[in-house]
């Protein structure tokens, strides 16, 4: 860490020298033991909700500012020795506009369904809270909600609910065990509750029954607390689902296009547990997990991109307390695992520290990054590997402050390791301002295979990580300093970190208008980033300005202009973009179009020139009737130098999924990726067309995320010739049956 880190440091720790603020205090919410037994079915018929608490002050906080709502919502709690209960009544002055659809889990939008539920703070942390969501059709979602790192809907959780759309409006029903929450005391002082809905029309209106104060720098610490719950079940679940699976893979004999040759039908089964021995630990494990039910990842366009594109981890045995490996330097990225032949974990709470712990044993495959400051590679991983990875959190103060420290490991065969450890924190010194940072270091011998990678020589690389943020924010204003230093010979096996060697200084400060009239919020913003490597010789200087506008049509408006300064081997480019995003809702069929890219000036990478070019991304969601859901996906790149084409890319994805009802879907997702490039133009040889054509097909029959049933099939298609044409490369037929035991 040098100088420049510990001035940046300094001038935060002087920023935030100002007057506390009052924190948010919301009215407590006494809840009372159901009277009488109560059936999850939409109907509010049973005694024991005339008795339940009942919660009938709620209040807009978007696009209102914590005003009285437009259409009327009652909540009711109660519990009993193993759940949690909630009920919901939602008046609507439209009913024919309530929209929803039938989907699978996690299925839903802001932007397009009516959905309500609770949002629950176990631990008393005033930061992280579990999101128990259900549209007016009875599509669940569930999430963590971390006022750190956000809202992530990877995680899953038994409970139950019912909806029922009515003559007025709609009505929810809920059903929550306790055994698949996480709190410290079976006699909780306090827990955190907040009761939500959201009412998507001419713009997104949303619902609290606590007030949500602009400009606050946390959204769970507004939480109502949520007292009189008594007798909890201390532990003791035990949750077992085997699971066996049947595939048959097919591939061309030599190349695309020529016979196939179909493997043996072979046969697999592993088993996942979840045992909880108290209410505040859960222990995973997993015994050669099977993740062929896992959507395919969207596609996106990698022609002239630098470094390694992120995608989201969506197998479920990575996905208990996810929360807690999300760090400001991302040192943490399951999908690094690629095919673990076992794993355990345990997450849980001792002393007032909050702990996640994991190991596995990777059979490897996949590919590792190869970071440097100007873009970053891959090499094959083709050794088998042990990964553990443990981060300890303990909070302070009243605003969800907190310090922890993360230890990262890989040890793969033959003696190579990656050690990576540091600590972090966030302090919240007021309810307007907020301070992150991380410190890392790493300790790496790196294989004895140069055969695949130049620095896969035995080398041993040591280095830092360093990155220190602070935020302020009020209704008007918002200012953000960034400060960030990575080390040359900085890695992070199981973590995303594509760019090391460099130093990074950004800062960003915005104005918020809220007029009346087709925009209810318009942000002005601009923002400056200088980007060097450690030697000091400039990488990227960039200045930018734009707008950001909130509006009618549940519609979302930004543009942006940048001022460039970008290096591409020893030269330095200028470049002028305009970045655009457009997203609007026009009825119940068209839910959703979004429009974003930028067109201007672009970096030929590859041949170390300036070009002219474009970039765009069209998504939209049809919704024939409520039972279909079309999403359409279309991609466009191209730059031209010298007035020629350079390359054209292209990505066009659709999903079409019609289910039945809450239990059973059919799914199918057909992508197409393609670039053509003029040879002529390249200072080296290249292909001048490559691509594949994707498609899938599942039916899924779903009794909870874990009780499951999935028949399926998978076809590729590659691009091959000087023509371009798509041969057939690989197929495959596979069923899988899981189901879980519960105790």
């Amino acid at each position: 860490m040098n100088n420049r880190s510990v001035v940046a440091l300094a001038i935060l720790l002087c920023l935030t020298s100002v007057v506390l603020c009052a924190q948010v205090t919301n009215d407590p919410i006494q809840i009372h033991r159901a009277s009488g037994p109560i059936t999850i079915d939409a109907q509010l018929s049973e005694e024991a909700w005339k008795d339940a608490s009942r919660i009938d002050k709620w209040y807009e906080t978007n696009p209102g500012d914590n005003i009285e709502p437009k259409a009327k919502s009652i909540g009711w709690l109660a519990y009993d020795d193993h759940f949690l209960y909630a009920a919901f009544q939602f008046d609507d002055p439209q009913p024919s506009k309530i929209s929803a659809s039938f989907n699978d889990h996690d299925r839903i939008s802001g932007n397009v369904d009516d959905y309500a539920g609770v949002i629950l703070d176990t631990r008393n942390d005033r930061k992280t809270g579990v999101l128990l969501l259900t549209t007016a059709r009875g599509v669940q979602y569930d999430a963590i909600s971390d006022d750190s790192t956000g809202e992530d809907s990877a995680p899953d959780y038994f409970w139950d609910s019912a909806a029922r759309i009515t003559s007025t409006g709609w009505i929810l029903e809920m059903r929550v065990p306790f055994s698949s929450l996480r709190y410290d005391d079976p006699n909780p002082a306090e827990w955190g509750i907040m009761l939500y809905r959201n009412m998507p029309r001419d713009r997104r209106y949303q619902m609290f029954a606590n007030r949500i104060p602009r400009g606050n720098n946390c959204f769970i610490c507004t939480r109502n607390p949520l007292i009189g719950l008594q007798g909890l079940p201390a532990g003791g679940h035990l949750v077992a689902a085997p699971y066996v699976s049947a595939r048959e893979v097919g591939t061309a004999r030599n190349e695309p296009g020529d016979d196939f040759v179909n493997r043996p039908v072979g046969g697999d089964a592993g088993l996942d547990l979840k045992w909880t021995p108290n209410a505040d630990t859960a222990i995973d494990g997993t015994i050669n997990p099977d993740f062929s039910q896992v959507e395919s990842d969207v596609a996106v366009i990698s022609t002239n991109e630098r470094f390694a594109i992120f995608f989201d981890e969506k197998r479920p045995f990575f996905l208990e307390g996810i929360d807690l490996m999300k760090t400001p330097i991302q040192a943490v990225y399951t999908r690094t695992i690629t095919a673990p032949r076992w794993g355990a974990r345990s997450t849980g709470r001792f002393g007032g520290n909050i702990y996640t712990a994991l190991i596995a044993q990777d059979r490897g495959g996949g590919s590792v990054i190869l970071p440097t400051p100007e873009g970053s590679g891959f090499a094959d991983q083709n050794h088998s590997s042990y990964v553990a990875i443990g981060r300890v959190r303990r909070p302070f103060g009243k605003r969800a402050s907190f310090m922890s420290f993360l230890v990262s490991a890989r040890e793969n065969e033959g003696g190579a390791h990656n050690r990576v450890f540091g600590p972090d924190f966030e302090w919240r010194p007021t309810a307007h301002d907020t301070i992150t940072g991380q410190l890392l270091f790493s300790d790496t011998v790196t294989p004895n295979e140069p055969e695949l990678a130049e620095e896969w020589d035995g080398r041993s690389l040591k280095s830092h990580a360093f990155d220190l943020w602070w935020q302020h924010s009020t209704e008007k204003h918002d200012l953000f300093v960034q400060h960030r230093d990575f080390g040359d010979d900085f890695r992070a096996d199981n973590g995303f970190v594509p760019q090391v060697g460099f130093r990074l200084d950004y800062a960003e400060a915005g104005r918020t208008y809220r007029p009346k009239g087709f925009f209810s919020r318009i942000r002005a913003y601009t923002f400056a980033e200088y980007d060097s490597k450690q030697d000091g010789s400039l990488l990227y200087r960039g200045f930018s300005s734009g707008v950001g506008m909130d509006g009618k049509f549940r519609s979302f408006t930004r543009l942006r202009y940048a001022y460039e300064n970008v290096r591409s081997g020893d030269d330095v480019f200028l470049q002028h973009r305009l970045f655009y995003t457009i997203q609007f809702g026009v009825n119940n069929v068209l839910t959703q179009v979004s429009l974003d890219g930028w067109v201007g000036q672009g970096v030929d990478f590859a041949n170390n020139r300036l070009g002219n070019g474009a970039s765009f991304s069209l998504t939209g969601s049809l919704r024939p009737n409520p039972h279909l859901e079309f999403g359409l996906t279309n991609s466009f790149r191209w730059l031209n130098v010298h007035d020629d084409r350079l390359f054209t890319s292209q990505v066009e994805r659709v999903r079409a999924t019609y289910t039945f009802n809450s239990r059973m879907f059919i799914r199918t997702i057909v992508q197409n990726e393609r670039t053509n490039r003029d040879r002529n133009l390249y200072t080296f040889d290249v292909s001048q067309h490559s691509g594949s054509l994707a498609t899938q097909l599942l039916l899924a029959y779903k009794l909870n995320w874990q009780t499951v049933m999935y028949v399926g099939y998978g076809g590729l298609r590659e691009v091959v010739g000087s023509e371009g044409d798509l041969e057939p490369s690989e197929r495959q037929f596979f069923a899988k049956v899981s189901y879980a035991f519960q105790r």
